[in-house]
């Protein structure tokens, strides 16, 4: 028998036609909208005011790194040659005037001795240090989550010897495998016509470097998870369905890790960008006269004493970044995480 007319009571005792969805309502009428678990995330993070200020800096970094060039450009900023205007033989190639030669042709001051502009050094410096914190986060969290997803997963054998892979990988200390290992590779890669390694690939080195003995933290927290979901009822229902595995790790588990994989990766990007800083200043990063954070201070910490500006400037701003981004990151966490306890 056809009906031609259906209707269900909605909440509130509205009467709706059959398949026109209802809303509920609060008692002024007003209709409660529901929410995804991201745009919840983003409304926790809008209002905690030490996320958004993190969140504005890094943003501006960012731009900055982006920038660089038309930055650099924009009123000729650039290297200047030691014997230029800049730097003043009769006192020992340090820059005129006070604090370390700023000025308004040249923001932050110059070099000693080489008479390079220092903000060209920094602005450029730093897509050198967010590339690879960026980067090498990036592949960790993805050889991470791969490793997890089927150790937690296939368990088994599987499981033990990701496991132990693990557990051999938290272990070593990371900072002195990776000074080791570098200047092996990057003799390696030494090229022919220069006598040097390629800038290219000395930063590509330091990106595998890092990754190499991060991707073990992603990779414990995904198992953790996984080990707790694989025996959920969607799961289940998925397999009674004859779902294959790829669907299963991908299309049923993945999309529920999404949080906690993206906390591990904004906590993860300024421990390697500080990680390559300390690399460059021990010198097995990047190498001057290619731009970077930590090879400037490396470099400035010779003329403390006469230019104190030369290394409190870059040493200031590298600061700013790591803790904008780790207070970035513990917002993230806290916004991700319901069980979080929030004034």
């Amino acid at each position: 028998m056809t009906t031609q007319h259906q209707s269900v009571q909605a909440a509130g005792g509205t009467t709706l036609p059959a398949g026109e969805p209802s809303q509920d309502s609060l008692p002024g009428g007003t209709a409660v909208e529901g929410r995804s678990p991201a745009r919840m995330a983003w409304r926790r993070i809008r209002r905690d005011r030490i996320t958004m200020i993190a969140l504005v800096i890094t943003l501006l970094f960012i731009a900055i790194a982006l920038l660089a060039p038309a930055l650099t450009a924009l009123t000729g900023w650039g290297p200047i040659t030691p014997d230029s205007k800049a730097i003043n033989p009769d006192t020992g190639n340090q820059p005129y005037g006070s604090l370390g030669g700023i000025s308004l042709k040249h923001l932050l001051g110059v070099e000693p001795g080489t008479g390079y502009d220092i903000f060209a050094r920094i602005v450029y410096g730093l897509r050198t240090s967010l590339f690879v914190g960026f980067a090498s986060a990036v592949l960790s969290t993805v050889v991470g989550v791969v490793a997890g997803l089927a150790a937690g997963y296939f368990g088994g054998w599987i499981d033990s010897a990701l496991s132990r892979v693990m557990d051999v990988m938290l272990a070593f200390p990371q900072l002195l495998f990776i000074i080791a290992l570098t200047p092996v590779i990057q003799n390696a890669l030494q090229t022919n016509s220069h006598g040097g390694t390629d800038e290219n690939l000395r930063l590509l080195v330091l990106v595998l470097n890092i990754a190499v003995f991060a991707w073990a933290y992603t990779a414990r927290l995904v198992r953790g998870q996984v080990l707790s979901l694989r025996e959920r009822e969607f799961v289940d229902a998925a397999r009674i369905m004859s779902a294959g595995r790829r669907h299963i790790l991908f299309r049923q588990l993945l999309p529920n890790l999404w949080a906690p994989i993206l906390i591990s990766f904004a906590l993860a990007v300024p421990q390697n960008i500080s990680t390559e800083a300390a690399l460059s200043y021990l010198g097995v990063g990047v190498i001057p006269p290619a731009p970077d954070w930590g090879a400037l201070l490396s470099d400035a910490s010779e003329f403390f004493l006469q230019d104190p500006m030369y290394l409190f400037i870059p040493g200031v701003l590298l600061l700013i970044l790591v803790l904008a981004l780790n207070l970035l990151g513990d917002g993230v966490r806290d916004a991700l995480d319901p069980r979080a306890n929030r004034s």
